[in-house]
């Protein structure tokens, strides 16, 4: 039986999913943003497609440079991608279909921004702070 009531624990996966968000929120925004600024025949589907990708791919360069203070880069790299990848998959789709729900997807905008960014960090917080407890594994 998992402990959901250890704050400590709840502090940690809260960190961990903080960071994977930044990471993740670089390269997906970053990529709608371009899409906004540009002439384009994208479908909002091969955008937000791309997003993701470029999220997880940002999330994973981040990730390997917080754990360089830990370890070498090849280990960094395995645990960025062992040990987060499904928190930041989570992270990353719950993003964008909030953005599709709310602005019809691929779009950037002052107030769906805040709700997209708590979307994706809530999404994978339980699963952070689970595994935490189960493996006494974090990216961080």
């Amino acid at each position: 039986m998992i402990n959901w009531k250890c704050t400590h624990t709840w502090k940690t996966a809260r960190i961990n999913t903080l960071w994977c968000l930044v990471g993740c929120s670089i390269g997906d925004f970053g990529t709608i943003l371009y899409f906004q600024n540009i002439q384009h025949d994208w479908t909002t589907f091969q955008i937000m497609t791309l997003a993701i990708i470029n999220g997880l791919i940002t999330s994973i360069i981040l990730e390997t440079i917080i754990l360089l203070k830990q370890m070498d880069i090849k280990t960094a790299i395995k645990t960025a991608f062992g040990m987060s990848f499904i928190s930041m998959l989570g992270m990353e789709i719950s993003m964008n279909i909030t953005d599709v729900l709310l602005t019809g997807g691929a779009t950037i905008t002052w107030w769906a921004t805040p709700i997209m960014l708590f979307m994706g960090f809530i999404t994978p917080l339980p699963y952070n702070y689970w595994r935490l407890k189960k493996y006494n594994k974090s990216c961080h």
